[in-house]
């Protein structure tokens, strides 16, 4: 099934007082491109991160964007430390002795030093702890991420097989035309021929039938018909093979369904065939426009 390279896939949750966010975006690109924006307290993982993304994905432009920040709903876990309260206390006492200062020492004195508070330590700061829920959401949002692109995926594939449909009904008009053509195109030759040498010059007529034989050959498009037809099935066939370079090969196919349109073109001397041929290659152009999308 095909897979696009455009898409979207975040997840988030909150543990432990801290909230953390995973988000991962996708476009298309020629090789597999990563870029990876993590917060401080992992970029000793930023490897791994790399790692697990490249897993997934063969082609495409890759942003991923980790954030973490403290859940504003979990009480601030702070502390006085009553040692340094004490030992600050007596420092202002004796200070205020020394000084000859009459007032006491208040509260507003103390908070000054801020060390007399402690700040409980969060798990915002513990990589290791933060590391393995940081991980889960990293590959809750990649499989989100590879299910919008292949979801995107089907509706292109759809879109090719109504394009090919097309294609081959209109292949088909240009092989029945075609038959028609080559003798037409036989006896516009030989009436030129009689025309042009009259009762009055004699010419061998069996040469003559070599001519036009090998000229109708010329015009035979049956081949290009029957190497395009067989290009369109394995493009059909490769929409719906689950392989890794999926993208590459229904390239290459359009590249050889393009040739064979450009010979039928140049080989032909039929407006009616030269129109639908013209038709049969925007079909095949909206494609390549899709195809470039497809990893």
């Amino acid at each position: 099934m095909l897979e696009s390279m455009t898409g979207y896939g975040s997840a988030e949750s909150v543990e432990a007082g801290v909230k953390a966010l995973v988000e991962i975006r996708s476009v298309n690109n020629r090789f597999a491109e990563i870029s990876v924006k993590l917060p401080r307290q992992l970029l000793s993982y930023e490897l791994e991160v790399r790692e697990i993304i490249r897993s997934q994905f063969q082609r495409g432009k890759i942003s991923a964007f980790i954030q973490l920040q403290l859940d504003e709903e979990q009480p601030i876990s702070v502390s006085v430390n009553p040692s340094k309260v004490k030992a600050y206390r007596t420092l202002l006492d004796d200070l205020s002795r020394e000084a000859g200062i009459l007032q006491p020492v208040c509260l507003e004195h103390l908070l000054r030093f801020p060390e007399i508070l402690d700040n409980g330590a969060t798990t915002l700061d513990n990589a290791e702890v933060l590391w393995p829920m940081v991980r889960k959401l990293l590959l809750e949002a990649v499989e989100r991420l590879k299910a919008m692109r292949r979801r995107e995926g089907e509706e292109l594939s759809l879109d090719f097989t109504g394009r090919i449909a097309q294609i081959e009904k209109t292949l088909a008009l240009i092989k029945t035309r075609s038959a028609d053509n080559l003798d037409t195109v036989r006896k516009r030759l030989l009436a030129k021929v009689e025309a042009v040498a009259g009762k009055d010059i004699a010419y061998n007529r069996d040469r003559l039938e070599m001519e036009l034989v090998l000229a109708a050959d010329k015009l035979d498009i049956t081949e290009e018909l029957t190497r395009f037809a067989s290009h369109n099935k394995f493009f059909i066939d490769e929409l719906n093979n689950d392989e890794a370079g999926t993208g590459r090969k229904l390239n290459f196919l359009l590249q050889e369904q393009l040739r064979e349109a450009n010979t039928i073109a140049s080989k032909s001397q039929s407006a009616e065939i030269s129109q639908k041929i013209v038709h049969v290659k925007e079909e095949l152009e909206k494609i390549r426009e899709q195809l470039q999308n497809i990893e």
